[in-house]
């Protein structure tokens, strides 16, 4: 028996033999209906096989794999815990508990409501020597700068770190501190997507390659940063691609030889809220995992509460999250633990030849300050941010706790991070519509026709709707007959009624509530009728919710109506 079972083969399906079986499971449906379109523009598709990854590589799938492991500077992913305070011994103390505690790199911004005293940067210094830093600073006069002065001669050689501003900045001795920086944070918070972030990434770095004397002396002091965003498998991609991206880059300039470059990342803060700010766990948790999988070298995970004001209890637990990942999973240990996925390698092809393509093209049009100041970069990036807003308003994307699945009873934080008050994120939009409720709150309900099962499904969509801006509908009883209905209509103190029910009994009611709607009251129907729709308009209907449709917009808009009908 054992050695039968050592001679029995299992034969290989191909890509045909899979796509054959996926037809049959779908009873009619197209097989592209599987498909799934990303903001890129690349389309995910439910069956990947080697044979088709080494058709798309046209053969190269060695050398992408061999090149991302090769321009790696070591496997681990330092943690670049941030430290937050409101002074200078609270910001010092922040410092080395962070370090007592896991970080494995200091991390300052140099935004402080503190002046930086010398008695401060003085024992910031002596941090700096024994350990690695990245500090973000405003320009070359920055203050926080000073630090530098105060470490000697013979230690500068032994100092390493990381320094990003908008300035080039120069160091003297400090030969292991890197101060060439291509951020796209900017670009990631004007809503770029992957390829657009690569592309800018190759084009700061072209740009300073207009100053430097050789590429290879450059490299020693560049690195790259990214916010890594909620999108698992394209920011894994998304990193390994710049990898691939970054070899075709120096040997443009004659360098045959593999130069490592460094990728720092930090969760991205696009997708965050403040409603219901403990997704911001889960989401913060799912972009540190996939940094770590994409061959980040540094990544620092922002704390859930962090757009108001965080705590040492949240600092903790996001500095935490990426101690769990890197201890329980043991990726760290792997050069390049998704290396080898067909899935994963065929998307790091694609965004790499659409990234690659796209930078020449942006270069050819003057380089990165030129497409900047002329504003078409700006122009291409409003119109990506444009489609994800649009994406979130009408549930196509969804934000847990945001616009799907909402607490009305949550309350929004109002102080603000001044770090990132500026960040644009998918979720203000509601935020603000929350808050504009909260202080302007019309009365709004919902009638319900017939029994409990035939109008729950839309009475359950319209509340789940409205949860959204931090309403809760009062509901009607179970109206059973248009005079009931009538009556109910002429009593209610709302300002705002949405009658649910099913399609016969709506065509019924609808018109004879409109013959005696109060004129105070703005009346809206849950679901779309077509036919019906500019009779009921004409006849005195506000208007429709349905599936689909824009939140921020119908809500918005509410609010205006209403208040007219006040005046």
């Amino acid at each position: 028996m054992k050695n039968n079972m050592k001679e029995i083969e299992f034969s290989q399906a191909n890509y045909d033999q899979w796509q054959e079986s996926a037809v049959k499971a779908l009873k009619g449906k197209p097989f592209e209906s599987l498909f799934t379109k990303t903001i890129e523009g690349i389309s995910f598709e439910p069956i990947y096989t080697q044979d088709q990854l080494v058709e798309k590589l046209d053969g190269k799938l060695a050398e992408q794999v061999s090149t991302i492991r090769s321009l790696k500077t070591g496997e681990e992913c330092l943690a670049a815990q941030q430290t937050f305070a409101d002074s200078p011994e609270a910001l010092l103390q922040g410092v080395k508990e962070s370090l007592a505690k896991g970080n494995d790199i200091i991390n300052i911004d140099s935004r402080v409501n503190f002046a930086w005293d010398e008695k401060t940067l003085k024992e910031l210094s002596v941090l700096f020597t024994e350990n690695s830093f990245k500090v973000n600073i405003q320009n070359n006069q920055d203050a926080l700068l000073k630090v530098f002065n105060y470490i000697k001669e013979d230690q500068k050689e032994a100092v390493k770190g990381f320094i990003s501003s908008t300035d080039i900045i120069s160091l003297e001795g400090f030969h292991n501190v890197r101060t060439r920086n291509a951020n796209v944070l900017e670009g990631h918070y004007e809503g770029a997507h992957a390829v657009q972030e690569l592309a800018i990434a190759l084009l700061q770095a072209a740009s300073y390659m207009e100053t430097e004397e050789d590429l290879e002396s450059f490299a020693k002091k560049f690195f790259v940063t990214f916010a890594v965003d909620t999108q698992f498998f394209v920011e894994i991609a998304k990193l390994r691609a710049f990898r691939v991206l970054w070899k075709a880059f120096t040997s443009a300039y004659g360098i045959d030889k593999d130069l490592p470059v460094v990728i720092v990342t930090e969760t991205s803060l696009r997708s965050f809220s403040k409603l219901d700010v403990y997704v911001n766990l889960l989401r913060a948790g799912n972009e540190a995992f996939s940094a770590i999988l994409g061959g980040a070298d540094v990544c620092t995970v922002h704390p859930h509460d962090v757009l108001s004001a965080p705590d040492d209890k949240s600092i903790r637990i996001a500095r935490n999250v990426q101690l769990v990942v890197k201890e329980e999973t043991h990726v760290e240990h792997i050069i390049d633990p998704s290396g080898g996925s067909y899935f994963i390698e065929t998307l790091t092809a694609e965004l790499v030849k659409d990234a690659w393509a796209l930078f020449n093209e942006l270069q050819e049009a003057g380089g990165y300050n030129a497409v900047k100041s002329n504003g078409q970069l700006d122009a291409l990036l409003k119109e990506t941010m444009d489609q994800r807003m649009k994406e979130v308003e009408t549930r196509k994307k969804s934000l847990i706790g945001t616009n799907i699945y909402a607490n009305p009873a949550d309350e929004i934080d109002e102080r603000n991070n001044p770090l990132f008050v500026n960040y644009n994120r998918l979720a203000k939009p509601f935020e603000e519509l929350c808050l504009n409720y909260a202080k302007n709150q019309p009365k709004v309900a919902l009638l319900t026709i017939g029994q409990l099962k035939q109008f729950k499904p839309r009475a359950d969509f319209v509340s789940g709707f409205f949860a959204t801006a931090g309403i809760v509908p009062e509901k009607s009883p179970e109206i059973q007959t248009v005079d009931e209905a009538k009556d109910w209509l002429s009593v209610t103190d709302a300002k705002f009624v949405v009658v649910c029910g099913q399609d016969e009994a709506m065509k019924e009611y609808i018109p004879a509530l409109l013959e005696v709607k109060p004129a105070h009251i703005l009346l809206d129907v849950a679901g779309k009728f077509k036919e019906e729709q500019d009779e009921w308009v004409e006849a005195g209907l506000n208007g429709f919710i349905f599936a689909g449709q824009n939140i921020i917009e119908k809500l918005t808009s509410l609010t205006a109506n209403v208040k007219e009908v006040q005046r």
